[in-house]
């Protein structure tokens, strides 16, 4: 669908019978108008919130799962329905902006988003609450790819020194500050309000949305060539994907049966899918923007920075749990560092992206996001906030000065109508990246974990000295505490190899993602830099 800013044939194509629209109100030499920018903003908010949601509920399941009464099996699904739904629509959410219009999906995505906040917290029970999550993360899709889509064509390229910062800055730190969030309000108020925060906000993005977005519009007649199949295809497929990531690495991977399961219906979901999209003349999921190697290759980048993004925000505060035995509040005032890290980072961001070459710039972000992750390294289990202080400042510094460029250079060589599409595949390839890496991350610490605990365990034994003698202490100061059981002293030495080993597990995975990083940053030079005016600035698509 061509921009409607292109011709002024547009308007009268027949989809519509409203009478021509008046002059563009000039905000400025290149037509972008405080209108639009007060409903930029609006978007960029919406955004914001359904980002957040993904993990404001990390730190608080237990408080979650105590009010419902859910069991320890069932109360993962609060998070788990929420990301298959959402991974499910942002791919799907381009056909439709193209068919409902930007205005009217943005409306009906924040409006349902709300209501949906709304029904999470009235939930009395985890069957509701799991239903309620899952339409709140579909809803939520569908307002992400909208602002990317909109940053590189209403916006004009002399302005997204400011724009960009902006939605990178959202796109990290929303994940990164959601355990912090959802902690304080759960333990200053309760676990409702994790969803309660949602409404009167999102009341004011389906007002604004509704009133102020006029950046293009609706095409009806592709409702008539709505993929219905393809849509079943693309649902068996993502959602199948994200089910077996989630639960593979808890429950053996192929060896639980349901995990199995829908394996194969990720696998055949998948070649339908893919089938569908080269075949039909109006897909449901448009891969022609892979034909841009800029967009080929910052999806690449986008990838692996939801490894990384996704992956230590999940790493800190699991480290800070299960070995410090931090709370959620504590976890959350100690990981707040990258988040405000990020916030400051972000107007440097945008001057040297006006300044520098965009490859260069993130080259060098992430080299710097590897450095952060190879001071992890030296981890040791009685690291706290001054210790982790450092690499969290560095990494949310990474995050801004990688976001930046990836999003100019991965969509800003596209033409204006390949933006919808490409944005919401863009989004995708950042949460699948996520992904993909808590699976591989969760199987790689159970998995190394288990190696170095047996490792260790053979060199503590009744030949070595130093274990006889660390025993021995133990077994004195148990004594001296009223505790003669020798048993007790050995089951104390046993969980200091437990821990060192869980630490030791926490340093490989730090390793692997820091030479992951490194490796990659040097083949952002493949990429060639954005033209001045690409993907377009002034009119709607």
């Amino acid at each position: 669908m061509t921009s409607a800013a292109a011709s002024p044939s547009n308007a009268a194509r027949g989809q519509t019978a409203s009478p021509a629209p008046a002059a563009r109100p000039q905000g400025g030499a290149d037509g972008f108008t405080a209108r639009r920018a007060i409903a930029f903003l609006i978007m960029v908010f919406g955004m914001f919130m359904a980002i957040l949601d993904i993990q404001i509920v990390s730190a608080s399941l237990a408080e979650i799962q105590a009010g419902l009464g859910a069991g320890p099996d069932e109360i993962s699904w609060v998070q788990t329905s929420y990301l298959i739904a959402e991974v499910v629509m942002i791919p799907l959410s381009g056909f439709l902006a193209r068919m409902m219009s930007t205005r009217l999906l943005f409306t009906l995505a924040a409006a349902g988003f709300t209501l949906s906040s709304l029904a999470c917290a009235t939930s009395s029970s985890i069957g509701e609450m799991i239903l309620w999550r899952g339409l709140q993360g579909f809803l939520g899709g569908g307002m992400i790819p909208a602002v990317f889509a909109a940053a590189f064509t209403i916006i004009p390229p002399s302005r997204r020194a400011v724009v960009s910062p902006m939605i990178g800055l959202v796109a990290t730190l929303a994940p990164t500050v959601g355990p912090t969030v959802g902690g304080y309000l759960s333990h200053a108020f309760s676990w409702h309000w994790l969803f309660l925060v949602n409404v009167l906000p999102g009341i004011g993005v389906t007002i604004g949305a509704f009133f102020l977005i006029d950046f293009d519009k609706p095409n009806w007649k592709l409702f008539q060539r709505f993929d219905w199949w393809g849509l079943v295809a693309l649902a068996a497929f993502l959602g199948g994907m994200e089910y077996v990531l989630e639960e593979g690495p808890s429950n053996d991977w192929f060896q639980d049966e349901a995990v199995a399961i829908l394996a194969v219906v990720m696998l055949v979901g998948g070649i339908t899918s893919f089938w569908r999209a080269l075949t039909r003349d109006e897909p449901l999921v448009d891969l022609s923007a892979y034909r841009d190697t800029n967009f080929t290759m910052g999806s690449i980048f986008s990838f692996v920075m939801g490894i990384g993004l996704y992956g230590l925000t999940y790493l800190y505060p699991l480290f800070l749990g299960r070995v410090r035995g931090y709370d959620s509040l504590m976890i959350g005032e100690t990981v707040f560092v990258s988040g405000m890290a990020m916030f400051l980072m972000a107007p440097v961001a945008g001057f040297l992206s006006s300044k520098l070459d965009l490859r260069v710039m993130l080259m060098g972000g992430f080299l710097l996001f590897a450095v952060s992750t190879w001071m992890l390294t030296g981890l040791t289990a009685d690291w706290d906030f001054r210790e982790l202080l450092l690499p969290q400042v560095l990494r949310g510094m990474a995050l801004m000065t990688c976001m930046v460029p990836i999003n100019n250079l991965a969509l800003g060589t596209l033409a204006p109508d390949k933006m919808k599409g490409a944005s919401g595949l863009y989004n995708l390839t950042r949460n699948l990246g996520g992904a993909v890496g808590l699976a591989i991350i969760n199987q790689l610490l159970s998995d190394r974990q288990a190696l170095h605990y047996d490792r260790l365990a053979e060199a503590v034994s009744w030949t070595n000295p130093e274990a006889v003698r660390q025993l021995s202490m133990m077994t004195a100061n148990l004594a001296a505490h009223g505790i003669t059981d020798d048993r007790a002293a050995l089951q104390q030495l046993a969980g200091r190899v437990t821990g060192q080993a869980m630490v030791m597990s926490f340093i490989d995975v730090f390793f692997l993602i820091a030479v992951l990083f490194a490796c990659l940053s040097v083949t952002a030079l493949l990429m060639r830099k954005p033209r001045a005016a690409a993907g377009g600035g002034g009119g709607g698509h």
